[in-house]
């Protein structure tokens, strides 16, 4: 078993553009959960409309790329006042399943043949990426990090991704220190004393949707745009209970949680099926073969999640104090 090059694959998915993506998005689900208590399973629709409206710019309406992501984050609003207006006033549980629903609803609304020629029905979108590579400022060739080796195109969806990761946290840092972010947190505790107080607690609320969603959809546009293509099938339940798992693994209302969890989860996902992988063909796990070994990952990993909850609901980098509500 090589473990050097087990290591070298783990510390390479811990900087990837698929872990940039469930960072960005489970930012924006900590608005959403941790500095709000919106229970929302529907955040890879955030991702997705995001992702489409940005190539639909690009392909039906010819606009540059920028105009593009502009478009992505309008439509990601608009999706969230549509989302939020009908629903905002559930109780939680009642959330949790409203979003879940209005998630896969949008996915299977991207299939249809009906609007197939916007959207690409089950076949998706492609090649809208052109400008994004064109404006790649780093020479080409290959770029040595020490732990791994990227090409000059790798290494220009990297430095994009985790820049808007910074620039991103930032952003939050500052809206949570301001009275828009001490009122989400009030509301997240206690949300009849915050109305007492004079606030509109829905709009709040709607507000706090809106911001969260934005954040996902900017990490769906940096995935498709490093695939050049969007597919109805990425958007799964499973993208969401991803981003669930990264938030709270890192540690919900902290900006520092969702960076760390994401690349902590997706570091382990690379590790664990290296380790079991090698071992299986080592003969050492005679009773497992090689696609078992994808399953039985995800249990050991879910496992270890199901305990982090329970003994440590605040996360690696979480408050308890502050989570006491959410725990």
């Amino acid at each position: 078993m090589d473990f050097l090059n087990i290591l070298t694959l783990a510390l390479g998915e811990m900087i990837s553009p698929t872990t940039i993506t469930f960072v960005l998005c489970a930012i924006g689900l900590s608005v959403h959960f941790g500095f709000t208590g919106l229970l929302n399973f529907g955040q890879a629709a955030f991702a997705a409309v995001g992702a489409y409206g940005m190539a639909i710019g690009i392909i039906t309406f010819h606009l540059p790329l920028l105009l593009a992501v502009l478009m992505g984050l309008v439509a990601s609003a608009l999706f969230a006042l549509v989302l939020g207006i009908p629903t905002l006033r559930l109780r939680a549980d009642y959330l949790a399943i409203v979003t879940i629903a209005t998630s896969e609803v949008f996915r299977y609304f991207m299939t249809t043949i009906g609007f197939a020629s916007v959207t690409g029905g089950s076949n998706g979108l492609s090649q809208f990426g052109k400008e994004f590579w064109a404006m790649n400022p780093i020479p080409e060739g290959d770029y040595n990090l020490g732990f791994v080796s990227y090409r000059s195109d790798q290494l220009y969806v990297l430095a994009v991704g985790w820049g808007t990761i910074i620039l991103g946290a930032l952003v939050l840092r500052l809206l949570m220190r301001s009275p828009w972010g001490r009122v989400l947190k009030g509301i997240r505790e206690d949300e009849d004393a915050v109305r007492s107080l004079g606030k509109n607690v829905f709009a709040y609320k709607l507000q706090a949707l809106m911001v969260g969603g934005m954040f996902a959809s900017i990490g769906g546009m940096i995935f498709v745009l490093n695939l050049s293509n969007v597919q109805p099938q990425t958007w799964t339940t499973n993208f969401t209970f991803t981003i669930w798992s990264v938030l709270l693994l890192g540690g919900a209302a902290t900006i520092l949680g969702p960076i760390a969890g994401g690349m902590i989860f997706l570091g382990l996902i690379s590790l664990t099926q290296g380790i079991m992988g090698g071992l299986v063909e080592m003969g050492w796990l005679p009773f497992l073969t090689q696609p078992d070994v994808a399953q039985i990952r995800f249990i050991l990993i879910g496992l270890s999640l199901m305990l982090l909850v329970i003994f440590r609901p605040q996360g690696l980098f979480g408050n308890k104090k502050e989570l006491q509500f959410n725990g």
